[in-house]
């Protein structure tokens, strides 16, 4: 979960910026064919992942888990348990101190240019928007494609895909709350990544608000085959996931499944 303080808001906006300038010399990714309609192939591979920091705190702690194409799981945990690392050293935003993550049979350790890596194939969402404020919606969500001579007309794709269409010459502060996610959302998705990480992206908004973000991330599931891991302290948003990881003391404590997209 992001706490909101000065500290940790200068570190999410260096996070922002280090994603929106590994895209800047990204070729654009070339469609993937799929290989077989038999069972989903694993998506992202955690094998006995740990971090700690100083003072002997060990956020994460021995994590394995898979994660096939096109599904969607939920990270649960207490403030303080180890959820929000663990999603930042699978985006490969943190290093770990031992142990590997892979995205599609590609071992991140194996990778030499970590940046262009994921701006190809990891989307990010945070609870806060991070919105450039003088920029309209259109130029935030063309920033990762920057140089590109398709990137206004890719991102306002992007914005018509989050249903924000109708408002693509705004700057955020003419739009609401809920808008301003579902253009953090187009932001992610404009380079047509295969995952999808988003932490707390429920947080700020109205039960209203969070019920169509959930449809929409639901869409984007169906529509593309996107692999989605969600960090919630959310029992509305977990249950939509086909599966709950529950973290205690930065370890897993037990999986169990949720009700995959159906109704609630």
């Amino acid at each position: 979960m992001i706490v909101v303080d000065m500290a940790t808001s200068s570190l999410t906006y260096h996070m922002i910026a280090t994603l929106v300038l590994s895209c800047l010399d990204s070729p654009v990714p070339e469609p993937q064919t799929p290989t077989s309609l038999a069972a989903p192939a694993v998506a992202i591979a955690v094998r006995s992942l740990s971090k700690a920091y100083p003072g002997g705190i060990n956020a994460v702690r021995d994590i394995n888990l898979e994660i096939a194409q096109g599904e969607m799981v939920a990270i649960m945990g207490k403030s303080g348990s180890g959820k929000s690392t663990l999603l930042n050293l699978i985006g490969s935003l943190d290093k770990p101190d031992s142990g590997s993550v892979s995205y599609h049979g590609v071992d991140l350790r194996e990778v030499r240019d970590l940046a262009r890596f994921r701006s190809r194939e990891i989307g990010f969402v945070f609870q806060l928007h991070y919105l450039l404020p003088h920029l309209s919606l259109l130029d935030n969500v063309a920033l990762p494609l920057f140089g590109q001579r398709d990137a206004r007309e890719r991102a306002a794709a992007a914005l018509g895909e989050v249903g924000l269409a109708h408002r693509v010459h705004h700057v955020p502060g003419k739009v609401s709350g809920g808008e301003r996610q579902r253009a953090a959302i187009a932001r992610a998705i404009v380079n047509n990544p295969r995952v999808l990480l988003a932490d707390e992206p429920t947080g700020n908004v109205d039960s209203v608000t969070e019920a169509a973000l959930l449809e929409l991330f639901q869409n984007l599931r169906s529509r593309h085959g996107m692999t989605l891991v969600v960090v919630t302290h959310e029992p509305s948003v977990a249950a939509r996931a086909d599966r709950i990881i529950h973290i205690k003391d930065g370890a897993i404590d037990r999986i169990e499944a949720g009700k995959g997209g159906r109704e609630l």
